[in-house]
C-alpha cells in the first residue's frame, strides 16, 4: 500500500472492519498523507459522513420511496471537493453509505421509537432529541418529508446498520484522529457538509447578505477560536460568505470529537449547494471546478499553518 491507496475495512486493522461482512460493499474509504507505518504529516484530517450514495438491497426491499428520492438527503460531490486533500498533507475518510441508510452524523443509537416494532428498542436507544422528532435518527424516518419505510424495522436490523456502517466508520476516524495527536500533540478535524440553498434564508453571512458557507463550531466548544477565524477568514477571501453556527452548530461528529482540552479540534463546514450543483437535476455545475479548487487552496493553507497555539 502506498501512500495514497484508499483504506477499507478490507485493507484496515480487525478493529474497524468488524462491520464489513464478507461479499459487502465496502462502508467507508479513508486514504492516509502517509505511508502506512509512518506518522501524518499535518495534524489535519478530513471527514465526508454525508456523501455515500450506496442504498444496500435490504433497505430498498422495505423502502415506499424509489433511491432518487433518496438521493435529495445526500451531500452530493462534497467527496470530490476534499479528494486532493491527502496529496497536500490531511487524511480523508468518507461514507461509501447512503446517510438515509446510516446517518453516521448522529449518535449510533440516536434512534426513532415510531419506526420501530412496538417495545423493540432497548431505552439506551430510545432518541428524545429534536432530531429524532423530525424523523432525521440515525436511521432516518422520512426523506422529502415523505415516510421511508413500508413497515416498522426491528433493532436486529438497526443493529446490523451501525455494526456495517457505524462502528467501522468511527473506529477509523478514531484512529486517524489518534495517529495525528501522536505525531503532532494534537489533531485537527474538519468534517465537511453540503445544506440545501432553501435552508440558508433567514441567515445572514458575517459580511452582510445571504451565506454560502456556515462554520460550525458548536458555539467555541469544539475546537480552538482561533481554527474558526482562520477558516472564516480565508474562505471570505475567496469571496464566500461565512455565517457561524446558524443554522447548523456541528452535529454529533464535531461535539463527540471537539474537545480542545484533550488535544482534538473539530470543525463542521456546510457549503451550500447552490454554489456548485443544480439541486433539481443533482448535476454538478461549473461551480463545482471553482469550489474544489477553491477547498484545495484553503487546505494548502491549513497545512502550512504553525498549530503550536491550539495545543
Amino acid at each position: 500500500m502506498n501512500a495514497w491507496d484508499p483504506i477499507t475495512p478490507t485493507t484496515a486493522s480487525a478493529s474497524s472492519s468488524a462491520g464489513a461482512a464478507p461479499g459487502r460493499e465496502a462502508a467507508f474509504e479513508a486514504v492516509r498523507a502517509a505511508p502506512e507505518g509512518s506518522p501524518p504529516p499535518t495534524p489535519l484530517v478530513f471527514a465526508s459522513p454525508h456523501s455515500g450514495a450506496l442504498y444496500p438491497p435490504e433497505m430498498m426491499a422495505v423502502s415506499r420511496l424509489p433511491e432518487a428520492v433518496l438521493k435529495g438527503s445526500e451531500d452530493a460531490f462534497v467527496d470530490r471537493l476534499i479528494a486532493g486533500a491527502p496529496m497536500l498533507g490531511a487524511a480523508t475518510i468518507r461514507s461509501r453509505l447512503a446517510r438515509s441508510y446510516i446517518d453516521l452524523n448522529r449518535d449510533p443509537w440516536e434512534l426513532d421509537p415510531a419506526m420501530f416494532e412496538d417495545n423493540a428498542l432497548p431505552e439506551f436507544a430510545r432518541g428524545r432529541t429534536a432530531r429524532v422528532a423530525a424523523g432525521l435518527g440515525a436511521i432516518a424516518r422520512v426523506a422529502d418529508g415523505r415516510p421511508i419505510y413500508v413497515r416498522k424495522l426491528t433493532f436486529e436490523e438497526a443493529k446490523a446498520r451501525v455494526e456495517y456502517g457505524h462502528r467501522p466508520y468511527h473506529d477509523m476516524l478514531d484512529r486517524l484522529l489518534a495517529q495525528a495527536r501522536a505525531a503532532h500533540g494534537l489533531a485537527v478535524l474538519i468534517d465537511w457538509h453540503s445544506m440545501p440553498a432553501a435552508a440558508t434564508r433567514g441567515t445572514r453571512a458575517r459580511v452582510g447578505g445571504p451565506c454560502d458557507i456556515v462554520l460550525g463550531d458548536r458555539f467555541g466548544a469544539a475546537c480552538a477560536p482561533g481554527l474558526t477565524r482562520l477558516v472564516e477568514e480565508a474562505l471570505e477571501g475567496m469571496g464566500y460568505r461565512v455565517a457561524r453556527n446558524s443554522p447548523y452548530a456541528g452535529g454529533y461528529t464535531t461535539e463527540h470529537y471537539g474537545r480542545p482540552a484533550r488535544r482534538t479540534h473539530a470543525l463542521q463546514v456546510e457549503i451550500n449547494r447552490a454554489l456548485y450543483m443544480n439541486e433539481t437535476t443533482r448535476e454538478p455545475t461549473e461551480g463545482l471546478s471553482t469550489l474544489t479548487a477553491h477547498v484545495e487552496q484553503l487546505t494548502a493553507l491549513l497545512t502550512k499553518t504553525d498549530w503550536a497555539a491550539l495545543k
